[in-house]
């Protein structure tokens, strides 16, 4: 055995031990996480990892077109780590593995590619440099130290690639020189004046040069933001299965500890959500509260969970307590509570991830600790929760008053085994003024259809959504509980809701107590009377230009955009005239998650 490949060998293994205690390391700190299946269905994984990871499918859209440069960069640095791992193979196994060994042809046509690949791979490094330098989006952060870092190792690849092939081409060993056109013109204008019995010291020396920087790139990688080249493939298999549009629910006994007040407290799925952050800073860009100069940035605070797991996993490893608190800390680590207070749950943020990080449940899961173990939330929050709690609707009104609205109709309450749609009001199309009359005139319109429908009346219960939202999981679960029970009851299979709020809950929250519902947005319904002829629409059909504001949670939560749209189509209504943001890119309005009963202090 040569002493070259003795040190190789040597140096190889330092660099892999190295690269696993790392590797192990971080994930170690993930498996601190509570419990979560996400290893169910192993096929959708696997594709959703194809499609999402390896196909970069949420990487480059119509928003985001400067997304194409780094899928082109993905696919090249695929081809670069076949090419390397290669490389390494054949340093230790000569004899053996070498491309040299293909066919002629074949190993003609791969030499040509790889040889184009690296210079690609440097004109895509070099584009993303300028656009950073000169062109940088305001959500997309300066270039750090790490990347020119990494960016340099990249480059010492490169030029170590083609001086390597450069030197055999020169050396006349290259049997594809007349196909690697770059390595070919490396070696006419760099390698010319060399003498022969020096070019194997040069083709040696630059083998050296591209084995250390890969290896030293495997392992800077392992130890930076950068982890997520290897974090995100796998976070995409583990994507939720489902359209994350609920909380999993809390288990109220003695001795549990109740949302996350602790680093160790989240899933493991959102600990790993940390290390597999791209720093792309979509969810800024998109995020309502950071657009308007708000404290919240959802990059930010998925930044501090990772700083935080980094900063305290090692102890809470070792069974010492945390040295960083995670919420109020005052520092990089730790989340101010006017951050967790921000958000508004519209879920623009996590429509956008490509590497599918669920911000809004880290951050309902820290609501839930301030407000069932700490008690400590915004002061006007406590008038309704009350409310809540006691009259079962925001505003603490007689629960009697919740018919007022059907003065003027003869509405029917709901009658087990004859009533096949239950009208479920809430609280808004009650109790608010405007609301009532959208109740009234969606009561015009079912009865104009000739459907069977009821309402509740003085018996129906506030949803809870703004409870859950707010992390007021206890109350929450027991007005869940409540209503399940009585829809249970009173044999209710069908429900029609009007705000999205409710259906939403009523259809996602509820299947966690049992709920067997059939829920329909009262838009879905008059689209489908529609078109089956049910309803006949009088008028002059002329609206002009209508924009419709599309609702987070009809729109992102629930994917209802085209019904409302055909009904507007139907009645009269300009088509194409759109807001400039509409459908999944709808700007919230700021009342979600709770915000309708909070006070705007910024």
């Amino acid at each position: 055995m040569s002493p070259n490949l003795v040190i190789f060998i040597v140096v190889l293994v330092l660099a892999m031990v190295i690269f696993g205690v790392n590797i192990y390391q971080r994930f170690r700190l993930v498996a601190l996480g509570r419990n979560e299946n996400r290893f169910d269905h192993m096929g959708k994984r696997i594709g959703n990892m194809f499609l999402y990871a390896i196909g970069q499918r949420r990487v480059a859209t119509q928003r985001y077109p400067f997304g194409w440069n780094h899928v082109i960069f993905h696919i090249l640095f695929w081809m670069i780590i076949i090419a390397s791992i290669i490389t390494v193979l054949g340093g230790l196994f000569p004899d053996y593995i070498s491309l040299s060994r293909l066919s002629a042809g074949a190993y003609h046509v791969v030499s040509f590619i790889f040889d184009l690949v690296w210079v690609l791979i440097l004109i895509s490094v070099v584009i993303a440099l300028i656009r950073r330098a000169f062109f940088r989006p305001s959500y997309i952060l300066p270039i750090k130290a790490d990347a020119f870092i990494t960016l340099s190792l990249i480059f010492l690849m490169v030029i170590s690639f083609y001086g390597l092939h450069a030197s055999e081409i020169a050396r006349g060993s290259e049997a594809a020189a007349r196909y690697m056109p770059v390595s070919g013109f490396v070696a006419a204008v760099f390698m010319s004046g060399i003498s022969q019995s020096s070019l194997p010291v040069y083709a040696n020396g630059f083998w050296w040069v591209f084995v250390v920087a890969l290896l030293g790139f495997m392992n800077y990688l392992a130890v930076t933001k950068h982890m997520h080249i290897v974090t995100a493939i796998p976070n995409c298999f583990f994507k939720s299965l489902e359209r994350v549009n609920t909380q999993p629910r809390e288990e109220f006994k003695k001795g549990n500890t109740f949302g996350v007040g602790q680093v160790n407290q989240f899933v493991w799925k959102g600990l790993f959500d940390s290390l597999s952050c791209t720093d792309c800073g979509r969810c800024s860009d998109v995020c309502p509260a950071t657009s308007t100069g708000k404290p919240l940035n959802p990059r930010l605070v998925i930044a501090d969970i990772k700083t935080n797991l980094l900063k305290n996993g090692p102890l809470l490893v070792k069974k010492a307590a945390a040295a960083l608190p995670l919420i109020g800390g005052g520092q990089e680590g730790s989340i101010a509570d006017e951050v967790i207070w921000e958000c508004v749950t519209c879920r623009a943020c996590m429509d956008v991830c490509p590497v599918f990080i669920e911000h809004i449940p880290r951050i309902v899961d820290m609501r839930r600790h301030l407000v069932e173990t700490r008690a400590k939330f915004p002061e006007e929050l406590l008038l309704f929760f009350e409310n809540i709690e006691q009259r079962s609707n925001p505003w603490g009104i007689a629960p009697a008053d919740r018919v007022k609205w059907a003065a003027e109709l003869d509405v029917k309450p709901f009658e087990a085994g004859k009533t096949e749609y239950l009208f479920y009001v809430g609280c808004f199309g009650a109790f608010d003024a405007r609301s009532r009359k959208v109740t009234l005139a969606i009561a015009r319109i079912l009865d104009a259809s000739g459907i069977s429908w009821g309402i509740l009346g003085k018996d129906e219960l506030c949803c809870g959504d703004s409870l859950r939202r707010l992390g007021n999981e206890f109350v929450f679960d027991s007005m869940a509980k409540e209503n399940v029970k009585m829809f249970k009851e009173m044999g209710v299979k069908k429900v029609i809701a009007q705000c999205p709020h409710c259906y939403t809950t009523l259809k996602s929250d509820y299947r966690q107590y049992g709920a067997d519902l059939e829920v329909v947005h009262h838009t879905e319904l008059i689209d489908n009377l529609l078109k089956e002829g049910r309803l006949k629409l009088s008028g002059d059909g002329n609206l002009g230009n209508v924009v419709f504001h599309d609702s987070c949670y009809l729109g992102r939560y629930n994917d209802i955009y085209s019904q409302l749209r055909e009904i507007l189509a139907a009645i009269g209504a300009a088509s194409g005239v759109e807001l400039s943001r509409h459908g999944s890119r709808s700007f919230c309005c700021g009342g979600g998650g709770g915000h309708m009963w909070m006070e705007e202090d910024i």
